[in-house]
């Protein structure tokens, strides 16, 4: 009975474990901060490219700078800020 309970708690305890990070595919940087400053440029002319705490250059949570662009125009949009 002992050993059953453990093993039920072993597998609930490896649901929540981290998963194994499969090799990632390295992209260039430059493509989307290159895309942000083109946007930037059409929208405003004057200020043009404007990140001033460097949220472009930021990886969260382990993802790649694509992403985290991505997430980031992502909630722009979800927020009703664009």
């Amino acid at each position: 009975m002992k050993i059953a309970a453990l093993a039920l708690l072993a597998g609930s305890a490896a649901a929540f474990a981290p998963a194994p990070q499969a090799g990632r595919v390295a992209t260039s940087k430059s493509a989307a901060i290159d895309d942000l400053k083109e946007v930037a440029a059409k929208a405003n002319p004057i200020v043009k490219f404007f990140d001033p705490i460097g949220l472009a250059d930021q990886n969260f949570w382990g993802t790649t700078s694509d992403e985290t662009i991505g997430f980031l125009r992502e909630s722009e949009v979800k927020h009703g800020r664009i």
